[in-house]
């Protein structure tokens, strides 16, 4: 009795078994059939085509024209740059000569002025520029008293030595840094200048020394071309 109901359980599975196996080898012979190798094919020759394409023969660029069109090209782009250079550098010529002082301009820029004549302790004005220039020629008593002045008691603190290149020739300005008004020369209670519109005294050293100006008189560029010349500008 046993026997046959262990044989009645093992029957039922092994028929499932069997049925699954076979399940397995349909689909693995199903996947064979389609897994199907592909055939390589040698593709045509081009001349077999059906459409060639012969745009290139009919656009393709002449190699026996090319060189002489890139010549004629260069030499167009040379000409036309040389143009613009040509107009370039006329322009900046041009330019540059109208901003160059002409020769009037040039002459009221310097002053050339002879001091021989110039007698000791004695004062001139020369105009340079439209402006009044006194020139003084100073006694060496005067130059001694100049310099010996302290800085620490003027205004405007400058040495007499600063002032002058050659020591016997005073250079100075004309014009009074208070308003603008001309002093007048060997004048004021210092011997040099004094104007008359504020009452601002200057020694002979063209400093201030008293009144309401608030600077030294102005000392413009020179030179001295020799020992008795001077080129003011």
């Amino acid at each position: 009795m046993n026997a046959f109901r262990l044989a009645n359980r093992l029957v039922p599975r092994t028929m499932g078994a069997m049925r699954s196996s076979s399940r397995i080898l349909g689909t693995t012979n199903a996947i064979r059939h389609l897994s199907v190798p592909a055939t390589q094919t040698t593709p045509a020759p081009l001349d077999q085509l059906g459409s060639v394409d012969h745009e290139y023969e009919s656009t393709r660029v002449d190699r026996v024209a090319e060189p002489d069109r890139r010549a004629f090209t260069y030499l167009m782009l040379s000409s036309v740059q040389f143009v613009y250079a040509s107009a370039a550098r006329l322009l900046v010529v041009k330019l540059v000569a109208s901003m160059a002082p002409s020769a009037e301009v040039l002459a009221l820029a310097f002053g050339e002025f002879d001091l021989s004549a110039l007698e000791v302790g004695k004062t001139i004005m020369v105009d340079w520029r439209g402006k009044p220039i006194y020139i003084r020629r100073r006694s060496a008593a005067e130059i001694e008293k100049e310099s010996q002045v302290q800085l620490d008691h003027l205004r405007d603190q400058e040495a007499d030595s600063d002032r002058t290149i050659k020591p016997e020739f005073l250079v100075v300005v004309g014009i009074c840094p208070h308003l603008g008004c001309v002093p007048l020369p060997n004048a004021g209670d210092f011997g040099g200048f004094f104007c008359p519109c504020h009452g601002s005294h200057y020694d002979v050293s063209g400093r201030i020394r008293m009144g309401p100006a608030p600077l030294n008189l102005e000392v413009p560029p020179y030179k001295f071309i020799s020992d008795t010349t001077v080129l003011i500008g």
